[in-house]
């Protein structure tokens, strides 16, 4: 059994994507590893060359950024696909993170079902990180809570979107079992000056100029407070000299938050919105 791992990346620096850790993190349960670096104005492919590994192959890549919708996201994903060659297929993206405590779960989930030929996904859950690596949200309805990273490599399976899933081609979705293991997602936690600058020149990848700024004329940092929990475990050990590094204070307003029994009726009570972003 092989297994290929797969991720983009443009402009990590500069955003203060963690995405040396995202590599890192899924390193150990790949035979190779394809990174698509775009063309980037920053340190982002001299990072990614400065791992130590012969299993890490780069392809360098000029994204189309005129392509709406954060399509760019999924046709660069595809790029990376393609190059694959393992039976298996990792995908990970640039700021999120698997736990080393996770491994032998996943690799006992890809050899067992490997020879289910109905199987064409594994499904992990999420963790979202917020405004600081003390917190992370607790809000189901705002914030997606599952999604496919792990893809059998055949032809009919492609990154579908912005990146945000795989399906057919004819936008069917793929069939995928959970497994128990989660993915911390990184994408709230950096500087706030790089967060509002991301989430900015992200706005663009998704909409024309006129609507993206009238978007971005809204933007706090951290729109989404209320229903935050304090996290309690551990990181992966990939992140920990960027957590040491971590010099930003945040204001969770916990002490603001309604009681949990509220919250969770509150929740409920509210209808789906809009997920928010996880790059």
């Amino acid at each position: 059994m092989k297994v290929s791992g797969f991720t983009i990346i443009r402009n990590g620096v500069y955003y203060s994507y963690p995405f040396k850790e995202a590599i890192l993190s899924i390193l150990p349960l790949c035979d190779e590893m394809i990174v698509n670096v775009g063309d980037s104005g920053d340190e982002t492919l001299d990072v990614v060359k400065s791992i130590d590994s012969n299993k890490i192959r780069i392809i360098e890549s000029e994204w189309d950024m005129s392509l709406k919708d954060g399509k760019v996201l999924s046709v660069e994903t595809n790029k990376a696909l393609k190059e694959c060659s393992g039976d298996w297929c990792f995908y990970i993206q640039s700021d999120e993170v698997l736990h080393e405590k996770y491994y032998q779960t996943v690799r006992t989930a890809m050899k067992d079902y490997s020879g289910k030929e109905k199987i064409e996904g594994l499904r992990f859950w999420y963790r979202h990180f917020y405004g600081s690596y003390d917190f992370y949200q607790d809000n189901y309805r705002n914030w997606y809570i599952r999604e496919v990273r792990i893809i059998k490599n055949r032809d009919n399976i492609i990154s579908w979107g912005d990146a945000m899933d795989f399906r057919h081609p004819d936008g069917t979705k793929i069939v995928s079992k959970d497994i128990d293991a989660e993915i911390y997602h990184y994408g709230w936690v950096r500087p706030p000056d790089k967060l509002i600058t991301k989430r900015s020149d992200f706005e663009k990848l998704y909409n024309e100029d006129e609507v993206a700024e009238k978007n971005i004329s809204q933007f706090q940092n951290y729109d989404d407070l209320g229903n935050l929990k304090k996290f309690e475990d551990t990181h992966p050990e990939v992140m920990k000299q960027r957590i040491s590094e971590s010099r930003w204070n945040f204001d969770s307003c916990l002490e603001k938050q309604n009681p949990d029994w509220l919250r969770k009726i509150l929740i409920f009570l509210q209808p789906l919105t809009k997920r928010f972003t996880r790059h």
